[in-house]
């Protein structure tokens, strides 16, 4: 960028575009610090020949009691400028304070506008002409132009927050004037939110695939899990069955050995009844130790 370029442009405070970007905005119209006494010379040289250079005129004491609080007033507000040029403005205005505030407010801001661009000036006069900067933006391997507006894959973006400092810092040295810079700044805005959003997409599309590996890892164990239930309801389911059947044999072999108990009892009863009908027999045989050969 030359030093022509940005010197001899002006951009006005009041451009529609201006409330586009507050920060830039407030950037180059925020109250500068005091600066070089030759560029306050100048300063308070232009304001002086703005607002004329008639003597002020001698006023009633009512009048001038009230002057001298709005004077007062203006010097609370505008510390850093100087009291002729306080008076001047108060004159121009017809004695109105709001008038002057007003009329003040511009001037600080035309004078801030004056020194920042006088700094751009002198650090472009001091920078040598063989600075790596580039001329239409940041330069990468190889020479190739990065800048801004070449900036479309989202590959080649900035990675980290000092390289969209850089960045952005270079499409400001390289703007012209005020409306180039305001375009420059929203380009890199633009770029930085696509950043934003594809990292934040990047970051999203992981942690999703990272629960879905989990989730999968999860359902497999639960998979491994149900087979083993099954594995152990049948071998269950087998032994119940098995229980079961070992049950009723248990049943069916209690039943028969009720049936040989009471078998055994009739037989017993039978043995008993033929015993006493044995020795019956015996008692009433006529003839001693010879037994009825139907017996034996």
């Amino acid at each position: 960028m030359s030093a022509a370029a940005v010197c001899g442009k002006r951009s006005s405070p009041s451009s529609p575009s201006s409330s586009s970007y507050p920060f830039f905005d407030e950037l180059l119209f925020h109250t500068p610090p005091p600066a070089p006494k030759r560029l306050r010379r100048a300063a308070a040289a232009s304001a002086a020949a703005a607002f004329g250079s008639s003597p002020p005129q001698s006023l009633p004491s009512p009048v001038a009691d009230r002057r001298e609080s709005d004077l007062a007033q203006l010097r609370s507000l505008f510390p850093q400028m100087d009291q002729q040029i306080l008076e001047r403005a108060l004159e121009e205005s017809g004695n109105d304070l709001d008038v002057a505030i007003r009329s003040l407010h511009d001037l600080r801001l035309q004078s801030a506008e004056i020194i920042l661009r006088s700094a751009v000036c002198s650090s472009e006069n001091e920078m040598p002409n063989n600075s790596p900067v580039a001329t239409e933006g940041i330069s990468a391997n190889n020479g190739v132009d990065v800048g801004a507006e070449n900036l479309q894959n989202i590959e080649d973006l900035p990675k980290d927050g000092s390289e969209w400092v850089e960045l952005l810092v270079r499409e400001m040295m390289n703007a012209s004037n005020m409306d180039d810079a305001r375009a420059r700044a929203s380009r890199v805005l633009d770029l930085l939110e696509k950043s934003i959003v594809a990292r934040a997409g990047t970051e999203l599309m992981q942690s999703s695939h990272k629960e879905n590996m989990v989730l999968k890892e999860q359902a497999e164990e639960l998979l491994r899990q149900n087979a083993v239930l099954r594995r152990a309801v049948a071998i269950q389911h087998e032994r119940h069955k098995d229980y079961d059947e070992r049950n009723q044999e248990l049943q069916q072999l209690k039943q028969l050995v009720s049936q040989y108990q009471e078998q055994i009892k009739t037989l017993e009863v039978n043995n008993y009844a033929l015993g006493v009908h044995l020795r019956q027999a015996q008692q009433s045989s006529s003839i001693p130790g010879c037994f009825h050969p139907d017996v034996f």
